[in-house]
């Protein structure tokens, strides 16, 4: 037998002798850091994961640059695939609303933002819009698309628009790509919201 044919012989029974090794999925560990201290944190402990995924959602009831800065902090003391902060444009000053985005960016940290108000999320469940809203519009049309009064910080508002979630990610997505180039804190209507909720459902147990 030639030395070519040896080696090639050789080569492949090595490669069959080769132990299989088993690819075991990574558990998934959610840290949600969000500004406001129970409608975000309401709507997103709501979320039906699976058993084997964590997810952790904090309100830290602070301005959008400490909400990140907590995130920091708590994402140091644990263990966590993925860290996310979610905060409003609000009346803030957009250098703060900016550098909050600037130091979420470094520190590799998801942003679920919302110009000017977490509401915007709910309401793009029944509609598409791309002109900002006051306050107020925002309790309206939610008051009239529920039939009955939003309440800020309801704990099944979850259960009551999951039906709609899907037309949600697809309004956010196409409001979000009118930005060109995007400028989170003049972009109003804006929300990146969706991102963060088409994460949690790769973990769904629906």
């Amino acid at each position: 037998m030639s030395p070519k044919r040896q080696n090639k012989r050789n080569s492949r029974g090595f490669q069959e002798r080769m132990p299989r090794v088993e690819r075991l999925p990574v558990r998934q560990n959610f840290l949600i850091v969000c500004e406001g201290e129970q409608t975000e944190r309401n709507y997103f402990e709501s979320f039906p994961v699976q058993t084997d995924v964590k997810v952790r959602v904090y309100g830290a009831g602070d301005n959008t640059i400490n909400v990140v800065k907590t995130a920091i902090d708590m994402r140091d003391e644990g263990d966590y695939n993925q860290v996310w902060c979610v905060f409003d444009r609000d009346s803030f000053p957009p250098q703060h609303f900016n550098e909050a985005l600037a130091l979420a960016r470094r520190e590799s940290i998801g942003v679920a933002y919302s110009n000017e108000a977490f509401e915007l999320w709910y309401l793009l469940h029944f509609e598409y819009l791309q002109a900002g809203l006051q306050r107020a519009m925002y309790q309206a049309k939610l008051d009239t698309h529920l039939g009955k009064r939003y309440s800020k910080n309801s704990r099944t508002i979850y259960q009551e628009i999951e039906f709609k979630q899907g037309d949600a990610l697809r309004n956010a997505a196409r409001l979000l790509a009118i930005y060109s180039p995007p400028n989170p804190a003049q972009d109003n209507p804006s929300t990146t919201v969706h991102l963060l909720v088409s994460e949690l459902r790769r973990f769904s147990r629906s």
